[in-house]
């Protein structure tokens, strides 16, 4: 399955964080809180399919990006395997008002054995808004930009768009290994991509499409008042043309499922 990855190596580039949003039940958006205080930690369990992590996230104290400060999230001993973790791993986040911005670079997990670097830079991103309606995108223009890539010797063009979006709100959620927690609000983050590559044939360049525009990956969310993010289901999916899937020696289609269910964690 771990050849699926020629995308997935571009999914976990979307590795990306996030709080939510939405107050379409009633809770008050005003009224929720996000704990950003030096030494807080959450440990989530991972479950990729069936393969079982650990990941353990904690803030580590002050990062400064483009002469704005942030509050750092670290890893134990910089490992993460899950979506979540990978996503916040080294970077920044600041409140604003009513949202939550992350700044820094997004990294691949550790867990992906992606055969292609990815590596995208994130300014000021955000990533909650508890102000957002269900659906609402939560930044004025997605990350957009283009990437240059060698696979099995094929140069690849790959093009992708990052963007956030407000989900629903529960007055209870249950997450799905038996805990509740109140007030949670859900929030999605989508990356959505292309690739094409070229063939010399008599000559001529001839451009091919390997994957047509498609959310590659979409992971949901759960974040708890005053705890923090408490499940994350994401999502990876592709589809290509069965020919050019054969000469990349990759699979035509592709699916997994990540879950991250918060295990312990320590808030002041």
């Amino acid at each position: 399955m771990k050849k699926t990855i020629l995308l997935t190596f571009l999914c976990v580039s979307s590795l990306f964080i996030s709080c939510s949003n939405d107050d379409e039940n009633g809770n008050g958006a005003d009224n929720f809180t996000i704990p950003l205080t030096d030494g807080n930690y959450w440990t989530y369990d991972v479950d990729s399919e069936g393969t079982f992590t650990r990941d353990s996230l904690y803030i580590s104290g002050d990062v400064v990006f483009n002469t704005k400060t942030y509050k750092k999230f670290q890893t134990r001993d910089d490992v993460a395997t899950g979506f979540y973790s990978s996503s916040l791993r080294n970077n920044g986040v600041r409140k604003s008002d009513s949202k939550l911005l992350l700044s820094g670079d997004l990294s691949l997990a550790s867990g992906q054995n992606l055969p292609i670097n990815f590596d995208l830079s994130l300014d000021d991103f955000v990533i909650f808004n508890s102000n957002a309606s269900n659906n609402q995108a939560l930044n004025s223009n997605p990350v957009t930009g283009t990437i240059q890539e060698t696979f099995n010797g094929f140069p690849l063009t790959i093009n992708y768009s990052l963007q956030s979006y407000g989900g629903e709100s529960f007055t209870t959620f249950t997450s799905p290994n038996g805990e509740a927690y109140n007030n949670v609000k859900a929030t999605k983050i989508k990356l959505n991509v292309s690739v094409t590559t070229e063939q010399t044939v008599g000559g001529f360049t001839i451009p091919i499409t390997v994957l047509a525009p498609q959310d590659l990956i979409i992971s949901t969310l759960y974040t708890a008042e005053g705890i923090g993010v408490v499940y994350t289901n994401t999502d990876t999916s592709y589809s290509i043309n069965s020919t050019v899937a054969e000469q990349f020696g990759i699979p035509a289609t592709g699916t997994q499922n990540q879950k991250e269910y918060l295990d312990i964690y320590m808030i002041d």
